[in-house]
């Protein structure tokens, strides 16, 4: 067979476990170049917060948001997105204050939060090469909005109400994460699923799958709107790229990952991948992440 398209996911996946890129993986991202296939970047994170490393990679294509949005990277052209309705919204924020869950939300080029404590902090800490002893938190004594950050067009924001505020701008939202350390999300993830037919991810980011960044323990739901993922928006681009799904190849490593891997016609999980990962794959690196996994895929199938 022949590979027309690569999809990779970023953390955990080609990215190290401190976030830095293997250089095996950079030696294959020239091996892959050498042959003029496509590569698709696919990731929970917006486009704003991936575009460095977009750049970097010299990514023609970029999944964002868990599928919430498709960039043709090169005509800088949105072949996809959708966006979550503000009663959607509402809905979440409600569930949070029932089971005392951390929310954030995510737009194109921003985080909005009530209290820089999880994943967002995760975000804070690796964007701007920070340290989690500088992050913020809501003072009660401020109307709105404590802190903005800013750098290379991606924004924090730390407000009161973070419902409030989105529906004062009016902004578009991608996606929205409920975290939590203690509250067993699987069974607040069937409730959301049963009341609303969201699109919901669940991750844990405990035992041998600590947030290292932030030293941290939790759990955390990812949502989009129905029927948004990671292979839904593989097939609408491969649709774009007129590619079958037997030529397409990806690799990942979590819960996300498995629709993308079902949507290829090469699935490869790394090494450190989840178990429900490993048990739809097509291969099983012998390398972890951190080993560049990645480039022993590449390498696997296209020599």
């Amino acid at each position: 067979m022949s590979i027309k398209l690569i999809a990779s996911d970023l953390d955990g996946t080609f990215l190290a476990q401190d976030n830095s890129i293997p250089e095996s993986n950079l030696k294959a991202m020239e091996t892959i170049r050498e042959k003029n296939i496509p590569f698709a970047i696919c990731t929970g994170k917006s486009y704003a917060i991936s575009k460095e490393i977009c750049n970097n990679l010299d990514a023609q294509y970029g999944i964002f948001g868990n599928g919430t949005q498709i960039v043709d990277l090169k005509k800088q052209k949105e072949i996809f997105h959708h966006s979550i309705t503000i009663d959607e919204l509402a809905i979440c924020y409600e569930i949070a204050a029932k089971y005392n869950l951390h929310i954030h939300a995510y737009g194109d080029n921003f985080v909005i939060t009530e209290e820089l404590k999880f994943l967002d902090l995760h975000n804070y800490v690796t964007y701007f090469h920070s340290t989690a002893s500088t992050f913020g938190k809501y003072d009660a004594d401020f109307n709105l909005c404590l802190t903005t950050k800013k750098e290379n067009g991606f924004t924090f924001y730390i407000v009161k109400n973070l419902l409030q505020y989105i529906k004062e701008k009016q902004l578009s939202i991608f996606n929205i994460v409920l975290s939590s350390e203690t509250e067993n999300l699987l069974t607040i993830k069937k409730e959301l699923e049963t009341e609303t037919g969201f699109a919901i991810q669940y991750f844990s980011k405990k035992n041998n799958f600590q947030d290292t960044i932030i030293h941290k323990e939790y759990d955390y739901l990812s949502i989009a709107p129905k029927s948004i993922g990671k292979g839904y928006a593989l097939n609408i681009l491969k649709e774009y790229l007129q590619v079958n799904t037997s030529d397409i190849l990806s690799v990942g490593d979590n819960l996300n990952d498995i629709d993308l891997l079902k949507n290829s016609g090469i699935g490869i999980a790394v090494a450190n991948a989840y178990e429900p990962v490993k048990q739809v794959a097509t291969y099983t690196t012998k390398n972890s992440a951190s080993d560049g996994g990645f480039a022993e895929a590449i390498y696997h199938f296209m020599n």
